[in-house]
């Protein structure tokens, strides 16, 4: 995972998430009470599966 600084306070991670745990991840965002909102890419880089929290 990479971890770049944009616009304002946000954050954005950038990088390679086993599917299965996309939404662990999730998870881990907002048991810390961060907003986010999570993207899942397949092979081409269509737009699978969009998370927010």
């Amino acid at each position: 995972m990479e971890i770049d600084p944009i616009d304002g306070s946000d954050v954005l991670l950038n990088g390679i998430v086993d599917p299965a745990r996309v939404d662990d991840l999730g998870r881990l965002l907002g048991f810390f009470g961060l907003p986010y909102e999570l993207e899942l890419s397949d092979e081409s880089n269509a737009l699978v599966r969009e998370i927010r929290g």
